[in-house]
């Protein structure tokens, strides 16, 4: 009993010293890896860095101590990130106090879902996202995942549009404006790197070396050259211009929200109040100020966006100090520094006396050692109402996700796994991040598959993880403050390359051709609605329930004939010649409301189009339930049929079908001498009474046990 609700207690039987070891070095491997994919998974997700590695302290260690996987690595993962960030961003600025406190309320609430489904052994119900769609979705979003981290390969700096391609295209146009060519040369060395060491062994942490000789080659050439002035150090009076009219429309905005804020509290209390003229006076007002914030976001954007196309030169002053003239416009005889430099704009109004000046790429910079706070997230229902969503749609594909890995690794291993488990750790470990500040985790496939392939024996190489982390975090911070933002965009790059699977298309369409068509919608509709990436996922399940709902109305009716090897197959498919007496109908599927009324069309067809029917057979063995207007359906054909002059008799009725037309007495009216066990014994007690009086020569239908030719 103690190790349901606490599976740990169940690694340590049989335990010994060389599983220890084990367990040891597998979890230092995978802490490794997951060090610096962490923190380009939390860019990713809009979060600072170090977010990243907040999100691998915890929710590792509590995954594995109550999921029932032991390889399963938790932690921050690619399609979780990106979800995050399309869930965040229409609320919050990424990056921001308020975006960050959104993240860690959308990983608790996250965590609550996939607790409550555990708890309740719900986890069937993940299987709304179909194989298909989950495809269609995962192979998308790689692509809008590694299209993201362009910007950050060229360094360049562009607003997000309202779709995702329409900000890929920006980053393109920016960047044949111009491209800091050190920072896509360390983007490139990173990937070449992580290629060939991944080619020569494997086993080497390619991630790791990746980011330790960038790292190290970052702080020895001075790759980041950032440096602070005031406006008056800028010699272009256009660009001065421009920072003051930005700085005012950023005010504006700032003004307009707080006017936003008390209107909508207005509009409140008149809708609690019931007076509709108030209520109609404060819509009209907001539908204004609205409008106003809306005219002064895109000025801000389009001088935000003329600001960072400005390109700058450093000439070097009397004093030391350097000055900055837009290029092609340095005083005559001027000698510059070299550097090509850009003005740092971001979403917030600028400092005129702390411009940040851009001479080189861009760095993860500080990351603050020690352990994050403990709290509970600030638990806003309203915000949690509109999270809700996205949360239930980040706890599925994250589960599936998870599940889908420790199956694959519970086959090798031969561990027996608990889904509804596996949902109780999933849950507890985002819960418990989440008070640790970390946004929403999930279980990694290409980190699982490290800790196999290192030989972990059990949970605590994941304990391990976390120690490791820990560790990191106290004392190892400032190494990784040179590291280029470019390389953690060639990690993620890279990491989700191996989630594209040209392959799931073509077999989904094997299997059936609406599955592939399904998947290919998904994928097509999740590139077009990107960033609202929810949009493709609903897509996609509404197609599959639709199909579902289709072939559910319209099961197959096949009508079966004997083949040479005097077996019953369907006449249609095989090309089969059918008995003019007899109709053998198989129903596949269960018999219900939504396809009764098919059933009986079908019947009814039969009975029109053979004017020498005698008798027909209906195979049961598809139909494994049957509801009341299944059953009404069913006495209603039989009624039809015999009326006609024709007889029908039941064959291969389960047991559950069976108890249903005893309790209904429909098995009166059918008469017990009526159902058989199977077609061969139907054919052989009805098929010489059917053919009495006709004229067939050559039946298909002839049985052994009847006569041939009869």
């Amino acid at each position: 009993m103690l190790t349901r609700v606490f599976p740990f207690l169940g690694w340590f039987n049989k335990y010994n010293g060389a599983a220890f070891r084990a367990d040891i070095i597998s979890g230092l491997t995978v802490a490794l890896v997951l060090i610096p994919q962490s923190m380009a998974y939390a860019q990713l997700a809009g979060m600072p860095a170090y977010y990243g590695l907040y999100a691998s302290l915890l929710p590792p260690m509590v995954a594995a101590l109550f999921g029932s996987s032991r390889q399963l690595a938790t932690g921050p993962v690619a399609v979780v990130s990106l979800m995050t960030a399309a869930s965040l961003e229409p609320l919050a600025t990424a990056g921001s106090e308020g975006y960050i406190a959104y993240a860690l309320l959308l990983a608790f609430l996250v965590g609550i879902f996939q607790f409550l489904l555990g708890v309740l052994r719900l986890g069937l119900v993940v299987n709304f996202l179909s194989h298909p769609v989950v495809n269609g979705f995962t192979n998308a979003a790689a692509i809008i995942i590694a299209s993201s981290q362009l910007s950050k390969m060229f360094g360049v700096y562009v607003d997000k549009a309202e779709l995702h391609y329409e900000t890929i295209i920006r980053v393109v146009e920016s960047a044949f404006h111009y491209t800091h060519w050190p920072t896509l040369g360390m983007g490139a060395l990173a990937f070449a790197i992580m290629v060939g060491l991944k080619k020569i062994n494997p086993k080497i942490p390619n991630v790791l070396c990746a980011v330790a000789v960038t790292t190290l080659l970052s702080w020895a050439t001075g790759f980041n050259h950032d440096t602070m002035v005031s406006v008056d150090a800028i010699n272009a009076p256009e660009t001065r211009q421009m920072i003051s009219e930005f700085n005012e429309s950023v005010r504006g905005i700032d003004s307009l929200a707080a006017e936003r804020t008390k209107l909508g509290l207005k509009e409140e209390e008149a809708k609690e109040n019931k007076n509709m003229v108030a209520l109609y006076d404060a819509q009209h007002d907001l539908s204004v100020i609205n409008y106003e914030v809306n005219v002064l976001k895109h000025k801000a954007h389009e001088l935000r966006a003329a600001l960072r196309h400005q390109l700058f030169s450093g000439v070097e002053s009397a004093d030391g100090s350097l000055a900055f003239y837009l290029q092609g416009n340095e005083p005559a005889g001027a000698k510059t520094d070299g550097r090509t430099w850009r003005l740092k704009v971001k979403n917030k109004e600028l400092k005129t006396d702390g411009l940040k000046m851009m001479g080189g790429g861009a760095v993860v910079g500080n990351i603050p050692s020690g352990f994050p706070p403990i709290v509970v997230p600030d638990l806003d229902f309203k915000v949690m109402l509109r999270l809700f969503p996205f949360a239930i749609i980040i706890s599925l594909l994250g589960f599936m996700e998870a599940i889908s890995i420790a199956k694959a690794m519970a086959a090798k291993t031969g561990q027996r796994l608990d889904p509804n488990q596996e949902l109780i750790g999933q849950g507890l470990a985002n819960m418990l991040g989440a008070c640790g500040s970390s946004y929403p985790a999930s279980g990694s496939f290409s980190r699982s598959a490290v800790n196999l392939q290192a030989g972990a024996m059990t949970g605590l190489s994941s304990v391990f993880t976390t120690v490791v982390v820990a560790i990191t975090l106290l004392f190892f911070t400032p190494l990784l403050y040179h590291l280029p933002q470019a390389v953690l965009a060639a990690v993620i790059m890279m990491a989700v390359i191996g989630l594209i699977n040209a392959s799931g298309f073509i077999h989904a369409w094997k299997a059936q051709r609406y599955d592939g068509a399904i998947s290919i919608i998904s994928f097509v509709a999740t590139l077009a609605f990107a960033p609202h990436l929810d949009k493709g996922i609903m897509i996609g399940v509404v197609l599959s329930l639709c199909v579902f709902l289709y072939k559910s109305m319209r099961p197959k009716v096949a009508e079966l004939s004997k083949t040479k090897d005097d077996v019953l197959r369907d006449a249609t498919s095989h090309g089969l010649r059918v008995c003019d007496h007899i109709a053998v109908v198989r129903f596949d599927g269960p018999l219900f409301f939504a396809n009764a009324s098919f059933l009986e069309d079908q019947i009814t067809d039969r009975m029109m189009t053979m004017d020498k029917l005698q008798h027909i057979i209906l195979v049961c063995n598809g139909i494994n339930d049957i509801d009341a207007s299944g059953e009404e359906a069913l006495s209603l054909i039989v009624d039809n049929v015999r009326s006609s002059g024709i007889d029908i008799s039941l064959t291969g009725v389960n047991e559950q079908v069976m108890e249903v037309l005893k309790r209904t007495h429909l098995l009166e009216k059918i008469g017990e001498d009526h159902i058989y066990a199977d077609a061969e014994t139907a054919l052989c007690r009805t098929h010489a009474s059917a053919h009495r009086d006709g004229t067939e020569s050559d039946c298909p239908l002839t049985t052994y046990c009847g006569l041939k030719g009869a």
